[in-house]
């Protein structure tokens, strides 16, 4: 990737929830137009590390840069304003809203129709099937559709990099991949960088350029997503071999 700044670097970060110290000195960072996945155990730290940059969670000691600029302690909004864009676990669309209104809702920061209807396209393009359910509402959708649509309405901001925590979760195994070469086009086709948490690590390192492995809200591994795959120590505890 390039030489330049990464997009986002997170440096020595600790975080906690109440007494309990959910993160411990995580460093990593991001360069423009990767994927970069975490992965690890359930209560690893990744769902806290993508809070906290996103603001939802304000760290206690560390660094967060986007572009090397700091935004720890900016409240969510305004990291958003800043160009980050968070699909939270669990996917959290509006139910009683239609799709098209979610949409709106996600372009929260766009000033001129001309711009709103260019990225209601570039959606559409993304994700035929949200067109074609444009005026159902948000909790009739089936579990796939309710995560394009996460995803497509945190891209109607326009972000420079998309924050996505467990997009596959609840989903077939059909859906699954559907979802993840989703990720992809996202990447590639809409030019956005991504940190990625997922479950599914083979899938997560399958598509992604590198990855962090997370153990007890610390980093004990970084490397290639080629490399990672065939690390027989994630092999055996990650991607389920023996």
């Amino acid at each position: 990737m390039s030489s330049a700044a990464p997009v986002l670097k997170i440096d020595n970060l600790h975080t906690y929830y109440g007494h309990i110290h959910a993160l411990k000195g995580i460093s990593l960072s991001v360069e423009a137009g990767e994927i970069v996945t975490l992965i690890g155990a359930n209560g690893a730290g990744k769902s806290t590390t993508l809070r906290t940059v996103s603001g939802m969670v304000r760290p206690r000691q560390g660094a967060v840069e986007l572009r090397g600029k700091s935004i720890v302690g900016l409240k969510a909004h305004e990291v958003a304003a800043l160009g980050v864009g968070h699909v939270p676990e669990g996917r959290r669309i509006f139910p009683l809203l239609t799709v098209r209104e979610n949409l709106e809702v996600g372009a929260w920061n766009v000033k001129e129709r001309s711009q709103f209807d260019e990225r209601m396209d570039q959606a559409f393009t993304l994700f035929p099937r949200l067109k074609e359910r444009v005026t159902q509402k948000g909790g009739t959708l089936s579990g796939g559709e309710q995560q394009m649509l996460a995803i497509a309405r945190a891209l109607m901001a326009d972000p420079e990099v998309l924050l996505l925590d467990e997009p596959s979760m609840g989903l077939a195994p059909v859906l699954v991949e559907a979802i993840f070469d989703i990720v992809q086009r996202v990447n590639k086709e809409a030019r956005k960088t991504i940190l990625l948490v997922e479950q599914n690590a083979l899938m997560a390192l399958e598509i992604a350029h590198r990855g962090y492995v997370l153990q007890t809200g610390e980093v004990v591994l970084s490397d290639s997503a080629r490399s990672l795959m065939v690390n027989e120590d994630v092999r055996k505890v990650y991607l389920g071999e023996h």
